[in-house]
């Protein structure tokens, strides 16, 4: 496949699709791993996963944007020969930065495992984690290129090849050792995580080795960045590396409070619910349930926000490099638009039908009261992406680094002083993760509106939410009629019905188009 670059819509809207394939995909071992090895084996994976977030932030970071950012900048003045250096300095950077925390992960695993976390059968599932270090740092440089390029299709493919091997191999490998007991089993779906990461890669080099063959054959063998190239004398290797680490060096502190942040939500939650009076088995238990099933549910929408936010930096950087201050303004709405249309009724759906959902997909549904609680302030968390991917692009990644910080800060106060009591337990941190939500997305907002003057009509807003209160009403309605057979007809129904009367709606409503329909790949040709 030669490189071609797509629009910003028609970029999001292929994220988007794989996006979308990717989490319904990865709802398979959501939904299988709690049957094969229960709540607490599950509260094991999601205490080593925090851990590699960490990890895995401080050896890329902000690189992939950096990269995505100045290849865009490069490409749009034409200059070829910088896009391989700066590709080749990244690389440079991130296996050496993964070697040197794959070996230090390894010499203190037995340490990490007895001393920082709350559980020490985590060991093994340490060990199998730390080879997904390298492959992680390769791919997301290369991502970062083609993101650059705004050619979405190699993440795509490499995201969903990733995803298919993941799930295979977790579940296979951990019904495997499952008789060897959790820890083998845990162990076992975090190898197959690895694959998973490794298959991934494989795609993307064969997605590069094919972009630089399309490349050389209309020069006959010219290749940017050689002495024949005149791109060639611009910028020093230093200089690029010092270009590269001031854009990556905010973005990855504003990450790492980030993973930081859930690092340590991990570790305090189960420690707090103990201080309250819970078993450590239990706590595990109880956290597994709210970050491996609960958020899962809730981050379902995050599909778009996440394709919103990629395609929405590399548009931004080249607007601003423009000075185009009426694109900057249109591509902030169009994203924030569509987090929020597409959120909705997830927000709706999730809140209402809590129960039968959880019922459905792990057969128990005694974490449905979490998704109750946290799914009205999931909307915050669908606006969130697009809008620190923003404050990245207009350069305040220094902005978005402080509002994590305060989210973060504020979150691991509010866990420590509400989950230690009795009275509260899981209640306690489930109100300090919604604050979160809502304070870090109020932060950004205001950040953006004073650098770009952007505003979305309040009229917007109530248009939404009167949908939002209709589509749950009809869900409610279909599920409380006599008649259907229940479980998953009676659900499907009561869903697809509300997602058709709230699709009626946005167009009704005009929050909606056959001109935003038409910008989808593929589709959108029916419309035009």
């Amino acid at each position: 496949m030669s490189l071609r670059k797509q629009s910003f819509i028609q970029g999001a809207m292929i994220l988007l699709a794989a996006g979308l394939v990717n989490r319904l995909l990865g709802f398979v071992p959501r939904i299988a791993l709690p049957r094969i090895i229960g709540v607490e084996g599950v509260g094991l994976i999601q205490l080593v996963y925090p851990f590699m977030i960490v990890i895995l932030t401080v050896i890329t970071g902000g690189l992939p944007l950096a990269v995505a950012k100045m290849v865009a900048e490069a490409d749009s003045q034409g200059r070829s020969g910088d896009v391989k250096r700066i590709v080749r300095m990244a690389m440079s950077i991130a296996v050496a930065a993964s070697f040197a925390a794959a070996a230090a992960c390894l010499a203190m695993a037995e340490w990490i495992s007895t001393v920082i976390m709350t559980d020490p059968r985590v060991h093994t599932a340490f060990l199998a984690m730390i080879p997904i270090l390298p492959l992680v740092a390769a791919s997301s440089v290369w991502r970062g290129y083609f993101q650059g390029k705004q050619n979405m299709l190699p993440t795509a493919y490499s995201q969903t090849t990733e995803t298919i091997v993941r799930i295979v191999l977790s579940l296979t490998l951990t019904s495997l050792l499952i008789p060897w007991g959790l820890e083998a089993a845990a162990a076992g779906a975090m190898a197959g995580m690895v694959v998973g990461e490794l298959a991934g890669l494989l795609v993307l080099w064969v997605q590069m080795r094919k972009d630089t063959s399309a490349k050389r054959r209309p020069s006959e063998g010219s290749v940017p960045g050689t002495a024949g190239d005149p791109d060639a004398a611009n910028g020093s290797g230093r200089s690029l590396s010092r270009s590269l680490l001031s854009i990556a060096l905010p973005v990855t502190g504003s990450r790492m409070i980030g993973s930081l942040s859930y690092l340590f939500e991990s570790i305090l939650t189960t420690r707090s619910l103990v201080a309250a009076g819970v078993a450590t088995a239990a706590a595990t238990a109880q956290y597994g349930a709210l970050q491996g099933m609960v958020i899962p549910l809730l981050t379902l929408p995050g599909a778009l926000t996440y394709s919103l936010a990629v395609s929405l930096v590399p548009a931004l950087s080249e607007a601003a490099a423009r000075g185009d201050w009426a694109g900057i303004q249109k591509r902030l709405h169009q994203s924030m638009r569509l987090a929020i249309v597409t959120g909705a009724p997830f927000v709706a759906l999730m809140g209402l039908l809590a129960h039968p959902i959880c019922s459905l997909l792990y057969a128990d549904d005694s974490m449905a009261d979490m998704l109750r609680w946290l799914a009205p302030i999931a909307v915050f968390l669908y606006m969130q992406a697009p809008l620190q991917a923003a404050l990245q692009a207009l350069n305040r990644p220094g902005t978005a680094l402080f509002n994590t910080f305060v989210g973060a800060l504020v979150k691991l106060v509010l866990i420590v002083q509400l989950a230690s009591k009795p009275e509260l337990g899981i209640a306690g941190a489930i109100i300090a993760i919604a604050v979160n939500m809502g304070l870090v997305t109020l932060l950004h907002w205001i950040s953006v509106a004073r650098v770009t003057g952007f505003r979305l009509m309040p009229l917007d807003f109530l248009k939404i939410l009167a949908a939002m209160i209709v589509t749950g009403a009809v869900a409610v309605w279909i599920w409380n009629l006599g008649g259907i057979p229940g479980g998953a007809a009676k659900l499907a129904a009561a869903s697809g019905a509300a997602l058709i009367v709230y699709l009626v709606l946005l167009v009704w409503l005009r929050l909606i188009d056959r001109f935003d329909v038409a910008r989808i790949p593929v589709i959108g040709r029916w419309f035009r």
